[in-house]
């Protein structure tokens, strides 16, 4: 069990509804590969059941996100980026090793143990990860955009989409930005797909040629010509002894970080405040949908409910895909989705967007009526949703502010809400649209 002292967390998911289930293989690894290697993985402690849910224990890891990290200190060079990466790979190496890909690596899943400045870096969330056997093809689109490799958008892909994912947080912890950018996950997948990679622009001058070797070598568009986790752990740039530079690396990598990370929660927020509003003609049918899926009748949806009401209407999804819909939904992160978060999921966004609902949507964060959100205001806000970190919402002010008076006008309110609307719950959209006809 390790020290007992040491902090710990945990985790519920709700048990199978269904009192005789069939048994299963396990699908995905089990949460325990910490203890197995010895690694930077974060660790399953114990596992405790009880009627409506399996309680998991694990370390808790209260440095912060590997970005939170970086940005709060005044000092960054490539010798730093390596040691991460490094880590990172190693990570990826000890679970291909073990028959494992992660597929969903990105920043967010990785967190540094305690405050410390050697604190290990350490793995987490395996929800969409899975087994497989050398040789193994597989097809379900699964991951997070910006880190998609091209071959699983082509839905055909192995164990190499984990490299290329860990060579775009490569290329992020070096230039402060993802390689593929555009104003939605279709841009992002169709710049991922051309493969037209920057290493022209600033700071790329000002970055060595062996990082930009090994970023490069990670970043092939074909996976066969991809470099290995075991190779890239020998490359002269990433080894621990390597020739990586301590030199202090441009400030403005740290200032792109900080824009990159700023998750939009005002956004969720503000379509969720409209979804309270819409009357009972414009929700009809999907208030008898949600019911339908919400078997037990407790007022939310668990992953089990969702799989089993999208399988009753014709949807047959991964439970991984199953997984990615009910995050994306899930506003306040408690791992169900409510009515409201139900109906703002489902609904199409052009009944959203009409002005008179974007007003009232700006005015429940404006309080004070001035014609503008403050950061207070959007504090108070904030709050009732999990979401006490000042930081982050000084980042949501400073992307959403264009004109940089430190607040947010109702222009600039609209032009955030109408921005970047690839549905990202299309399936949910289209099995609805489907069921109502």
């Amino acid at each position: 069990m390790g020290n007992s002292e040491s902090p710990m967390a945990t985790e519920s998911q709700p048990q199978n509804p269904n009192p005789n289930p069939k048994p299963q293989l396990p699908s995905r690894p089990p949460a325990t590969h910490g203890r197995v290697l010895n690694r930077p993985l974060v660790e399953l402690r114990a596992a405790y059941e009880d009627r409506s849910a399996v309680h998991l224990v694990m370390e808790a890891c209260e440095g912060g996100e590997l970005f939170e990290r970086i940005i709060e200190r005044k000092f960054y060079s490539e010798k730093r980026a390596a040691g991460i990466c490094r880590e990172i790979v190693t990570v990826v190496r000890d679970c291909h090793c073990l028959g494992v890909m992660h597929r969903d690596l990105k920043p967010e899943n990785f967190l540094f143990l305690s405050k410390e400045e050697d604190s290990p870096l350490k793995a987490t969330d395996f929800g969409l990860s899975t087994f497989f056997k050398p040789g193994d093809l597989f097809k379900e689109l699964v991951g997070s955009a910006y880190y998609v490799a091209p071959e699983v958008l082509r839905r055909l892909y192995g164990p190499e989409a984990d490299i290329w994912s860990a060579g775009v947080i490569l290329y992020i912890l070096l230039t402060g930005v993802p390689p593929f950018w555009a104003d939605n996950e279709k841009g992002i997948f169709e710049a991922i797909l051309r493969g037209n990679i920057d290493y022209t622009s600033d700071p790329w001058p000002s970055i060595s040629s062996s990082a930009k070797d090994l970023v490069n070598k990670m970043l092939q568009a074909d996976p066969t010509k991809r470099l290995s986790a075991v190779e890239i752990l020998k490359h002269p740039w990433i080894r621990e002894d390597g020739d990586a530079s301590d030199e202090p690396m441009d400030i403005t990598v740290i200032g792109r970080m900080r824009k990159f990370r700023a998750m939009n929660k005002l956004k969720k927020v503000a379509l969720k405040v409209i979804a309270e509003n819409l009357s009972e003609e414009e929700i009809i049918g999907l208030k008898e949908m949600f019911k339908s899926m919400d078997t037990d009748g407790n007022g939310t949806i668990t992953f089990d409910e969702l799989k089993a009401g999208l399988y009753k209407w014709g949807t047959k999804l991964s439970d991984s895909e199953v997984r990615q819909l009910l995050e994306s939904a899930d506003v306040d992160g408690n791992g169900t989705i409510d009515y409201i978060e139900f109906i703002t999921a489902t609904m199409h966004m052009n009944r959203m967007e009409r002005e008179d609902r974007l007003y009232k949507a700006f005015l429940y964060f404006d309080k004070d009526n001035s014609g503008y959100v403050t950061m207070d205001e959007l504090k108070q806000v904030l709050e009732q949703y999990n979401m006490r970190d000042e930081q982050k919402i000084k980042e949501i002010i400073s992307e959403v502010d264009v004109d940089h008076d430190g607040k947010i006008n109702y222009d600039e309110f609209v032009a955030m809400m109408r921005k970047n609307n690839q549905e990202t719950q299309m399936v949910l959209n289209q099995t609805i649209e489907e069921h109502l006809r």
